[in-house]
């Protein structure tokens, strides 16, 4: 399966082409969206896990930018922008672990309410952005590249609700500082699946 039309191409990969297109168009506005929804969040809550979270909005939003970039491009170009997503995607993690650090030494308590009504509006927008691209999972490599961060941030939503549901019951941060290592380990993974991706001869 291609997402490019060449002029040799049928209607039907072409239609194909213009539908991945629309669907990379709207998750990247969603993920910018709620990267900075997240982030002023994070802020307001004292969360860890919404800030990790937030990071992960952001490479994804970076992820489908370039993908948009290279869709109709060459395999080599496409296999340099998956390991510029890979890169990014690491950075990220090691920011959100960075910040998980930070939380756990100063021990301030998060806003357990607006964790878990922040990350209920980013599970929403990430399934619908995993539901849109759920049948492009097994495409090229940027096709899988989107997949593997829509995935990941849909996992990381629901951790963060359970972290919310962690800081009311137990009225420590440990909860949110646990959840947001997880999402910096699982960030950190899917850089490490992306790069390997690309860098593997097909």
């Amino acid at each position: 399966m291609s997402a490019t039309c060449n002029d040799g191409c049928s209607s039907g990969e072409a239609h194909l082409s213009k539908t991945y297109r629309k669907i990379l168009w709207i998750c990247f506005l969603a993920n910018a969206l709620m990267f900075f929804v997240q982030a002023i969040s994070s802020m307001a809550a004292s969360s860890a896990s919404l800030l990790a979270n937030s990071a992960d909005f952001l490479a994804d939003a970076v992820n489908y930018g370039i993908t948009l970039f290279v869709i109709a491009g060459s395999d080599a170009s496409k296999r340099k922008a998956s390991t510029i997503k890979g890169v990014s995607l690491a950075v990220t993690g090691l920011w959100a672990a960075f910040e998980t650090l930070h939380h756990a030494v100063n021990q301030k308590i998060p806003e357990a309410d607006i964790m878990g009504w922040v990350s209920l509006v980013a599970l929403g927008v990430n399934v619908l952005c995993a539901l849109l691209l759920y049948k492009y999972r097994e495409g090229d490599i940027n096709m899988r590249s989107v997949w593997i961060c829509s995935r990941n941030d849909a996992l990381g939503n629901i951790a963060v609700m359970i972290a919310a549901v962690g800081v009311f019951a137990t009225v420590t941060v440990w909860p949110d500082v646990i959840v947001a290592a997880i999402l910096a380990g699982l960030a950190l993974h899917g850089a490490y699946q992306i790069l390997n991706q690309s860098l593997r001869k097909n």
